[in-house]
């Protein structure tokens, strides 16, 4: 099967660390599995570059594809074209006009905020983008749900997970072994990660979905003051997050560290003890699905998160995590003073989920989903 992989979401070679989010991780490696595929014959329309510069280049890429998809198509007319996210799959109604592209075979993925985005002109659009779809693959039941509420037919839509690249994360190493090769890597965290009973971890954008001001205002008080909350990443609630947990008291219990490479974030994952993600729902903000569950789990960490949106795809409760409903904050300190109390369980119910996530969402499987289902919407020659 010849296909068209275009996407708005690849960061700027050599420069991973400009554009590293749950999106372009997903774009990234669903490309790799793709393109090693043997049934596969992958063509790239890709815009490279920084997350700062996005909202300015992308623009101008979709401007391009005009051009590009049906000259693309032209050439090579059984070609089916495959939309990262239904950012670049806006354009669709309007290929539709072009006559290389009238009848080609047109697939969006859907991650989440890229259909529930609360602008009036985007969801305006949205319905005219669903109508030129032959088929939607949304992350998760609950961004398909807000794909049909919109008016995907439910027909033609068909829910795939994120995957991860199980190479990426090294078997776990001992608890000792991996706080020695945190504090190496980030010796600013210090005398209060050298003194944690606990570290308890969350990776992500900082946006208030996400929960980390709440976590620490509702959560983190009532946990014993040897356990350390580590915030990796950045965004427009930074100071916001930082300002709440002084006002908490708890500010000598939580750590920020800021953007890491991907050496430094296995070595965050191997150093701490517990992953949490304590996403809160906000409206036209979805939480798609959650990629760094999948990390911290294949990474030997228990998960605790929110029973909220796409994360409820990511985990399979007692299985390669713990579910707790959105802002139950008793349901949270429950579940975290459990695993305090007991490390060892702790620990093998890390190694527990790292075994799950394995045979499950190894991008390998998911290339051979994507396959089977793109073969239903592809017409036989």
């Amino acid at each position: 099967m010849r296909l068209l992989f275009v996407t708005h979401s690849f960061p700027p070679r050599g420069h991973p660390l400009a554009n590293l989010g749950g999106l372009q991780r997903v774009a990234a490696d669903l490309h790799t599995a793709l393109s090693a595929h043997p049934d596969f014959n992958v063509t790239t329309l890709a815009l490279e570059t920084s997350w700062k510069w996005t909202y300015v280049n992308t623009p101008l890429f979709l401007a391009r594809l005009f051009r590009d998809i049906p000259n693309a198509v032209a050439l090579h007319p059984a070609t089916v074209v495959l939309f990262s996210s239904m950012v670049t799959a806006s354009i669709a109604p309007l290929l539709r006009a072009y006559k290389p592209t009238r009848r080609t075979v047109m697939v969006s993925m859907a991650h989440g905020r890229d259909v529930t985005l609360d602008v009036g002109v985007y969801q305006q659009w949205l319905p005219k983008v669903f109508s030129a779809l032959d088929l939607l693959i949304p992350v998760s039941a609950a961004t398909a749900s807000a794909s049909n509420q919109r008016g995907m037919s439910v027909s033609r839509t068909a829910v795939i997970p994120n995957g991860i690249d199980v190479g990426r994360f090294p078997i776990p190493v001992s608890r000792e072994k991996g706080r020695q090769i945190l504090l190496e890597l980030l010796p600013a965290l210090g005398r209060p990660f050298r003194d944690a009973r606990m570290v308890v971890t969350s990776v992500g954008r900082h946006v208030e979905r996400k929960g980390f001001d709440w976590f620490i205002q509702s959560v983190l008080p009532a946990l014993p003051a040897d356990v350390l909350y580590v915030i990796a990443g950045e965004g427009e609630r930074t100071a916001t997050i930082k300002e709440k947990a002084i006002r908490a008291g708890v500010a000598n219990q939580v750590s920020f560290v800021g953007r890491l490479t991907e050496r430094q974030l296995a070595a965050l994952y191997a150093g701490s003890d517990l992953f949490v993600m304590p996403n809160v729902p906000v409206e036209g903000d979805m939480e798609g699905f959650g990629v760094v569950l999948l990390e911290a789990a294949m990474s030997g960490l228990p998960v605790v998160a929110s029973s909220l949106e796409g994360i409820r795809d990511a985990i399979t409760d007692g299985e390669n995590g713990f579910l707790v409903e959105p802002k139950d904050s008793a349901g949270y300190v429950e579940r975290i003073m459990a695993l305090y109390e007991d490390l060892d369980f702790s620990r093998q119910s890390g190694l527990r989920a790292r075994a799950f996530v394995q045979s499950k969402f190894d991008w390998t499987s998911i290339a051979n989903e994507f396959r089977a289902t793109l073969h239903e919407v592809t017409p036989r020659s």
